[in-house]
């Protein structure tokens, strides 16, 4: 059998304060936005900037850490894998792309200069344990 890898690396900027949410066996989960931005410059030489956004999930104690210390505006990397699904709806069929995040570390606070009262620039660091992904059934909501 041949080895795949499916593993995403992102140092970011989150975009919305964590929505926790518990799925229909219990389990807590936290999902958050987070910003990436490249730049270059085009065949004209103008500057160009595109911003990216990934919904992140967060299982297991991970979800402690995330909903005591990151809010919007926080800089985080994290460590995850590429998950997609799909529910049914009236409106059809609407398909998401996810990051299950595994690991993650808080870069600093984009409101702390500003007495934001934000997490410290060396904040807490961890690592989730393996954790089932929650299936459409048990997460009806997506955000």
């Amino acid at each position: 059998m041949s080895r795949s890898l499916n593993k995403v690396m992102l140092i970011g900027n989150v975009g919305n304060d964590p929505e926790i949410r518990a799925t229909s066996s219990g389990a807590r989960v936290a999902k958050l936005s987070v910003a990436t931005n490249r730049s270059w410059s085009d065949r004209s030489g103008q500057q160009q900037e595109k911003t990216e956004w990934h919904r992140l999930t967060f299982f297991g104690r991970l979800v402690d850490i995330v909903e005591q210390w990151v809010k919007k505006g926080d800089r985080l990397y994290v460590e995850g894998r590429i998950e997609y699904s799909q529910t049914e709806g009236e409106g059809g069929t609407k398909y998401w792309t996810a990051i299950v995040v595994n690991e993650m570390v808080m870069l600093g606070s984009s409101s702390a200069g500003a007495g934001g009262g934000g997490a410290p620039a060396a904040g807490p660091s961890a690592s989730g344990s393996a954790q089932p992904p929650v299936t459409e059934a048990d997460d009806d909501l997506p955000f």
